[in-house]
């Protein structure tokens, strides 16, 4: 005899973090929906890094970015960029967001953030179980490429803090990781290794298996646009889309970028979520394939082996979730590939755009929406969305099952940016 579902629970959301939270809800016993508009390569988790950051535990802010920011604005050759029109309306947020580049905050993002993605090597093994999107995940270090040794020097404090978190550091000369990986012969003064990481070989092609095997297992996937959220008497009662409605007993919001508006239909009316937008080149049939995902300090973007390409993401751009990719980006990441492999060849160069979502404090929301019995947040992961996505669909599907958990989650409670009654 089939078990009746505990409750029928709707993931607004089909990004890693929203397909995570469903897999493990429904491996809970729980009746699930998701719904997503569905437009492929636009979402984020296809065109992610691929890099299983367990290390990421650092925000962007830091001490002295403040002083750093009009110089590393107006140069062709920094990996940030802004469009123009767009900054009286980013203003307050980026004010907010730079107010938190403080040494005590940077400490306070390190151990909240090692909790989340120390372990994901082993969350995305666990997610990924019989699935068969098993084939794509696989145990490589995190290696961080520094063109001289001042460069080096400059990121000291970064990796004493992972140090101290208990991460495994391999430091190698940039002479000795050539011999381990020709491809970045003469590059490197230093090289930096971080162990216990992973990578995706495949993005998209792995978000698709566990998609795949989520409606293999009964949960529905309904493609439609997100309009609203209805509320019944201080309860979710229903999602509002060009599709028509969509009850449930829970609704868990995991609209990525996307989130910001239907949060403050749950309660959450102080969020500042904006758009941080990231590019990635791949470069397809190479002549030479890198042997590890690299961060290539000088550009701060990653190199990546995928399957068939090679994949250099990166750069941060801030700018309206809906306004088109624009080239200032794509064309700088295509100097740093052009600097980093002089010699490689391959078939054919292609581009994409995404946009993370960033929250002021850099850290996600995971946690219920206390205006209301029955919501839940998942969302504002900025960088680590895959790192992060299989714990972050465990600890919701805990939540909406009313597990127990030991551990101190309120570094990521919505409530901290919940209007005060």
């Amino acid at each position: 005899m089939k078990v009746k579902p505990m409750v029928h629970v709707v993931i607004a959301g089909a990004g890693i973090v929203g397909v995570s939270s469903a897999i493990w809800l429904q491996r809970a016993g729980h009746e699930v929906t998701l719904v997503d508009r569905m437009d492929g390569a636009l979402r984020t988790s296809y065109g992610n890094a691929g890099v299983l950051a367990a290390g990421a535990i650092l925000p962007v802010p830091v001490p002295g970015l403040a002083q750093k920011l009009p110089k590393m604005v107006f140069s062709r050759d920094e990996p940030l960029f802004l469009q123009w029109r767009y900054l009286p309306r980013l203003l307050p947020f980026l004010a907010k967001y730079l107010s938190f580049a403080r040494a005590d905050h940077v400490a306070h993002c390190a151990r909240s953030l090692s909790y989340l993605l120390a372990d994901s090597h082993a969350q995305h093994q666990s997610l990924a179980e019989g699935t068969g999107a098993e084939r794509f995940i696989s145990d490589e270090d995190f290696c961080f490429g520094y063109a001289t040794a001042a460069s080096y020097r400059a990121d000291e404090s970064g990796r004493a803090l992972r140090w101290a978190h208990g991460y495994e550091i391999e430091e190698l000369d940039g002479a000795d990781y050539a011999v381990r990986d020709p491809l970045y012969s003469g590059q490197f003064a230093k090289v930096v290794c971080y162990k216990n990481s992973g990578r995706i070989s495949d993005p998209g092609a792995y978000l698709a298996a566990l998609l795949a095997h989520f409606q293999a297992e009964g949960g529905t996937m309904l493609a439609a646009k997100i309009e609203d959220i209805e509320l019944q008497h201080g309860a979710y009662k229903a999602l509002i889309t060009d599709q028509g409605r969509v009850t449930g007993d829970h609704i868990v919001l995991a609209m990525g970028a996307w989130s910001g508006k239907m949060a403050k239909k749950l309660g959450i009316k102080r969020l500042a979520l904006e758009s941080e937008r990231g590019y990635h080149i791949e470069l397809h049939n190479p002549s030479a394939m890198p042997k590890a995902p690299m961060m290539v300090a000088a550009g701060k973007f990653v190199v990546t082996p995928m399957e068939g390409r090679i994949r250099c993401a990166g750069v941060v751009e801030f700018a309206s979730t809906e306004a088109a990719a624009q080239d200032g980006p794509v064309q700088f990441i295509k100097r740093q590939i052009a600097t980093l492999f002089p010699d490689l060849t391959y078939d054919h160069m292609s581009d994409w755009m995404g946009r993370r979502p960033a929250t002021t404090d850099s850290l996600p929301l995971i946690g219920p929406a206390r205006a209301i019995a029955n919501g839940h947040m998942a969302f504002g992961h900025q960088h680590i969305g895959l790192t992060a996505g299989p714990k972050t669909g465990r600890l919701i599907a805990d939540m909406v099952s009313n597990q127990p958990s030991n551990t101190d989650l309120s570094a990521f409670d919505p409530a901290r940016y919940q209007a005060s009654s």
